[in-house]
């Protein structure tokens, strides 16, 4: 699909933050997720342009990070922690068990669209394992059954809620415009911080 005007405004927004123009690969990888769904080589020749770059320099940022994906994904990409803490607090049962449950493989996507799936080395919560992300919102404590529910929400255009974080489910799309620093009003929303990860500092404060 062609960058339309309001696509290059956009651009030339987010270039407009860095003092280098390189600096803005990243939110502009992001951006092309929003539009797109994924990083389409037109973005990528159209990123490197707008910041005098080599496409192969580009290219090497996308391939490097994992949350850029250079196939389609679903609308809800769903993340599960794999490493050792949650894998043997349920993270291989749950990952197991959405496999069956969806009918895919790992990095696959269902034939509705709707849920792509991935295992994740982790999700940096580990005083949540096991823990699932959608479209990199937390979901703490899961169960097999618990995530069963979480992808039939999505499947069924109602997911629940993220424990943590804005008060609905942003979709991949939508989340990967904020990546990029376009804001959507929700800042602010839902827990950030809960007790389990405070707890160390509340400890420190006490003199524990």
């Amino acid at each position: 699909m062609p960058f339309t005007n309001e696509d290059a405004t956009i651009i030339d927004s987010i270039i407009s933050r860095y003092p280098r123009k390189r600096s803005a690969i990243m939110p502009l990888l992001h951006f092309a997720q929003a539009r797109d769904g994924y990083v389409t080589k037109e973005s990528i020749e159209t990123i490197a342009q707008k910041l005098d770059l080599e496409t192969a320099e580009v290219t090497a940022v996308a391939s490097f990070y994992t949350q850029y994906k250079r196939e389609p994904v679903g609308e809800y990409h769903v993340g599960v922690c794999i490493n050792t803490l949650c894998a043997v607090m349920g993270g291989d049962a749950i990952y197991e068990g959405l496999k069956e449950h969806l009918g895919i493989e790992n990095n696959c996507t269902t034939k509705d669209g709707k849920v792509s799936l991935e295992r994740i080395e982790c999700n940096a919560a580990c005083d949540y394992a096991p823990v699932v992300m959608t479209n990199w919102e937390f979901y703490d404590n899961q169960t097999v059954q618990s995530a069963k529910d979480l992808v039939d929400g999505m499947r069924n255009g109602n997911p629940p809620a993220p424990t943590r974080g804005p008060n609905k489910l942003p979709t991949w799309r939508e989340n990967s415009a904020v990546l990029a620093g376009i804001s959507d009003g929700r800042f602010g929303e839902g827990v950030s911080a809960g007790e389990p990860s405070l707890l160390g500092l509340k400890l420190s404060k006490e003199g524990k």
